[in-house]
């Protein structure tokens, strides 16, 4: 067991450790930028199509107090996101200023309406959601009209459909070149090791025995680039929100902590599981063989 233990010892620090913790890291970027590009599109998309606004115009006959009421009775919907009464002297006063003129002064008579600008959740903002809402809001008589830019709806609605399907595709490639890569790099490692195997095995070490060092070694060069990689991309993200602070509503702090779970997970579990298949290989080869790889 003395001799098991003196064969079994494997330096954990050496050049080959850094090289291929390294190698690991520059992968696990790689991976860790795709799965920060996906969920970041997911708070894009949410982000922009709550920004999609319609207007709910009022009949002049109704007075401001039953148009708050029903702004209220609209903001309990499940639908809204938020709601924002625009008066008819607010919408002169905001139209003049956009105009350079004042409609009111040539016309003898404000020509804009009372109107409530409705904001929607993200799961409601597209064309057919947006058309049975437009029924319910019309059954009010006092309702004049509800105005959306449908075009606009539908183009942003089928941007997002092909962004997603791209970073989808681009997420299963890079997953399985990422795996590709990392496993050239232990099987490397482990191939400068094989005849330390081969020994092992002839003094009577168990394949568990002999494969948990390398096991180790790889798990935890796994876990340092792993750190290495996220404190990369959490630096990155940190002075893009420094910078623009707006870039808070896309890359919040629950999409930074899926980042970094994420690559961590598969520093563990690639590192590990390249590990286990390269050196089974070496340990079912027979003397003779390994002079020949």
């Amino acid at each position: 067991m003395k001799s098991k233990s003196k064969n079994n010892s494997i330096p954990f620090f050496d050049m080959q450790f850094v090289t291929s913790s390294i190698s690991t890291m520059l992968v696990l970027l790689l991976l860790g930028l795709v799965v920060f590009f996906v969920l970041a599109a997911n708070n894009l998309s949410v982000y922009v199509r709550e920004n999609i606004n319609f207007s709910v115009l009022v009949s002049d006959e109704m007075k401001e107090s039953d148009i708050l009421k029903l702004q209220k009775r609209l903001n309990e919907e499940p639908f809204v996101k938020e709601s924002v009464y625009i008066s008819k002297k607010q919408a002169l006063k905001e139209q003049s200023e956009a105009m350079g003129t004042n409609p009111e002064e040539f016309l003898g008579y404000n020509p804009f309406t009372a109107s409530i600008e409705i904001k929607l959740h993200s799961d409601y903002a597209n064309s057919d959601s947006i058309a049975k809402i437009e029924k319910v809001i019309k059954k009010n008589t006092n309702i004049q009209e509800v105005l959306y830019q449908k075009d606009l709806i539908d183009a942003v609605n089928e941007n997002i459909k092909n962004i997603s399907l791209v970073l989808l595709a681009l997420a299963v490639v890079l997953t399985f070149i990422s795996f590709a890569l990392i496993n050239n790099t232990i099987r490397l490692a482990i191939y400068s090791k094989r005849f330390l195997i081969h020994t092992m095995k002839l003094v009577g070490a168990s394949w568990a025995f002999i494969r948990k060092p390398f096991l180790l070694r790889n798990i935890w060069s796994g876990i340092l680039a792993a750190i290495i990689a996220d404190s990369i991309l959490m630096g990155t993200a940190y002075w893009l929100v420094s910078y623009e602070p707006e870039l808070i509503r896309v890359i919040t702090p629950n999409v930074m902590v899926l980042v970094a779970l994420s690559v961590l997970a598969f520093g563990v579990l690639i590192t590990f599981f390249c590990a286990y298949l390269s050196i089974n290989k070496y340990l079912r080869m027979k003397a003779g063989s390994l002079y020949y790889i």
